[in-house]
């Protein structure tokens, strides 16, 4: 099958006409395989530098809002460890506890860890399901 052509003259700078006579001078290349691959790769770049334009716009959005996300968390982070500060500020001069409301912090605490090991597990395994283990956490049944 012959592909249609059509006859272009231009002029070219003579330094670049020297070095597109010198590649075509080369066994198996002409002046005309040189110059229809460098305008496909050209017109490709321009493809791409258009792909780029039309997304810049959507990825910057997308970039602004993880960077809002992560200055929440930073937030939240720093809120959490300025609570647990204070509130071990606040416990650190309490009177000791009878064996009870002991056994009842340390029932608690055990199953605040529990609770935080399945949280992990699951987000580790992206299940979202909701946990109310800490539920029976806070009133102290369920053991």
């Amino acid at each position: 099958m012959k592909t249609r052509k059509t006859r272009h003259q231009f002029y070219l700078p003579d330094d670049l006409s020297a070095r597109l006579g010198a590649m075509a001078a080369e066994p198996g290349s002409s002046k005309t395989a040189i110059l229809t691959d460098a305008l496909t790769a050209w017109f490709e770049r321009r493809a791409a530098h258009e792909l780029d334009a039309r997304f810049a716009v959507r990825l910057d959005r997308q970039s602004r809002s993880a960077e809002r996300m992560e200055e929440k968390l930073d937030f939240l982070t720093e809120a959490l460890g300025l609570f647990v500060r204070h509130q071990l500020t606040l416990t650190a001069h309490q009177p000791t506890f009878d064996p009870e409301t002991q056994r009842l912090g340390r029932f608690r605490y055990d199953e605040f860890v529990k609770a935080a090991g399945r949280l992990a597990a699951r987000t580790a395994q992206a299940e979202p399901r909701p946990d109310r283990s800490l539920d029976r956490v806070h009133t102290g049944k369920g053991e």
